[in-house]
């Protein structure tokens, strides 16, 4: 995937094919410890002690439409490659926490991406799950919470193309405030 906010998309499709009602996405840049964070929590079925184990192998799938996974280890690759690290905890019936760590300077870290469109299509296309999206950039970052927003909202769903904007605008602009125009 020649961006991060790709594998972002992929590893929280697992979530909600997993059943998760509540997936907490954070994504932090810290240029004091050179690294970019990205961690993925859920709330869904989570996976076996095994099924852990294998998640990085390549011929290891829980889909029965293919053969192949390959989102986890290249994921996995392009975090280590950087000399950062990937793990993942996850309990039956608990949830699934994916974490990647990136070298935030290092030459073969992929782009971040556009990880507004990303969030954006999440948030509107599973109406069924709960979002919360914390974006931080060292000590500047904004949260949007789509269990606040469906208060607000009174029903309106988030695909209404009013909303949906809105949702989007929010994501793009509270990005810039926060990260001040640095392409991650």
């Amino acid at each position: 995937m020649p961006e991060l906010s790709l594998n972002v998309l992929d590893v929280t499709e697992n979530s909600t094919r997993a059943g998760a009602k509540l997936v907490s996405i954070r994504v932090t840049a810290d240029h004091g410890s050179d690294t970019l964070t990205i961690q993925i929590e859920d709330d869904g079925c989570g996976m076996t002690k095994e099924q852990v184990e294998q998640v990085t192998d390549p011929f290891f799938t829980t889909r029965t439409t293919r053969k192949v996974g390959l989102g986890i280890p290249f994921y996995k690759y392009a975090a280590e490659s950087t000399g950062g690290s990937f793990s993942i905890v996850s309990e039956v019936g608990k949830g699934t926490t994916v974490m990647a760590v990136f070298g935030l300077s290092h030459i073969d870290r992929m782009p971040l991406g556009d990880i507004s469109s990303t969030i954006h299509t999440l948030v509107v296309y599973h109406p069924e799950t709960d979002f919360v999206y914390t974006y931080q950039v060292d000590d500047r970052e904004f949260t949007l919470d789509t269990r606040e927003l469906r208060e607000i909202l009174e029903g309106v769903p988030f695909s209404e193309p009013e909303v949906s904007q809105y949702i989007m605008e929010f994501l793009t602009e509270n990005k810039s405030e926060v990260d001040q125009g640095v392409v991650l």
